[in-house]
């Protein structure tokens, strides 16, 4: 982030199906991560807050976390643009709550928005 106001590190992001979640989902990260699409300016290291909503789960999920990961407009094979966040806790229930919802598909090979 360019600037010092603290709202620049805050993204929202709403994943309303398994299959946005898998496309999302970085299972290679340590702590695990999701993609989130973005046209902001974010450097990898960048501190962010992540307001996430998942599936049919009412209640947005507040994630603190790094930007590990930027794709930028106009990359290579047609990959939104966007930042890969890292989630600092540790085995959080949120990442054991996406393994569960993802299932067998984590194993399915199917590509994401990251690789």
């Amino acid at each position: 982030m360019t600037d010092a106001n603290p709202a620049d590190g805050i993204l929202s992001l709403t994943i309303k199906d398994r299959a946005a979640l898998q496309a999302a989902y970085m299972p290679f990260i340590r702590n695990g991560g999701l993609f989130v699409p973005s046209t902001r300016s974010f450097a990898l290291g960048d501190a962010v807050f992540l307001l996430l909503r998942l599936l049919d789960d009412p209640n947005r999920i507040g994630v603190a976390g790094k930007v590990v990961w930027v794709t930028p407009p106009g990359a290579a094979r047609r990959k939104p643009a966007g930042v890969g966040i890292q989630f600092n806790e540790p085995n959080s229930a949120l990442q054991a709550r996406i393994k569960s919802w993802l299932g067998d598909a984590l194993n399915a090979g199917r590509e994401g928005h990251t690789l």
